[in-house]
């Protein structure tokens, strides 16, 4: 299944917009960009992300761009567990301490990541997650310690809520029946798409 996803930015400085393409399993592709305007300064980004039928990330490229400066980096998750990361100066090599999961800045298509992998829309459980961490535009990685658990599995709806803690954060998000994210209190809110007639 192909399907086209927006996410607006619950301060109004952003949209996300997705192509994502479902697979078998937990697998996805997704091709998105993101658009951010603010205080600190504009940017666009756009991303490649595989997640293998295993629902681990299998590769990100990532591009952002301000009107001072463009950076790329494209990190690829090897069978032996470990990340390469190439900003188009060359590679390094990390572990990060076994994450499987990237998570990106302002983006709630990253989050669907775990929730797919982990089936936390269709059974209750709590994880707590090593995670290679994204900044944008700056395109810094780092690793850290996120919490996702099962608030409530989906409902008559077709909706799910999944908890999310971060350090001193924490947030109920609430997913569709693929785990898609719908809306990231204080993040974005995924907008519908009208009916045709």
């Amino acid at each position: 299944m192909t399907t086209m996803l927006t996410w607006q930015a619950e301060d109004g400085q952003g949209l996300e917009g997705t192509r994502l393409l479902l697979g078998a399993g937990s697998g996805f592709r997704a091709l998105g960009r993101l658009v951010r305007t603010g205080p600190d300064g504009d940017f666009t980004a756009s991303y490649r992300l595989v997640v293998t039928e295993g629902g681990t990330v299998e590769r990100v490229s990532l591009t952002t761009a301000t009107a001072q400066r463009e950076r790329h980096l494209t990190m690829n998750r090897t069978e032996d567990g470990f990340w390469l990361l190439d900003t188009g100066n060359g590679g390094t090599r990390a572990e990060f301490g076994g994450a499987v999961d990237v998570d990106l800045a302002h983006s709630p298509m990253f989050n669907t990541v775990p929730i797919r992998r982990l089936g936390l829309h269709t059974e209750a459980a709590e994880h707590s997650l090593p995670m290679v961490f994204v900044t944008l535009p700056e395109l810094e990685v780092a690793e850290v310690e996120q919490v996702y658990s099962t608030a409530s599995v989906l409902d008559d709806s077709g909706a799910a809520c999944i908890g999310f803690r971060w350090d001193d954060f924490s947030a109920e998000l609430t997913v569709d029946a693929d785990g898609v994210v719908q809306h990231y209190p204080g993040v974005a809110t995924r907008l519908s798409t009208p009916a045709t007639p």
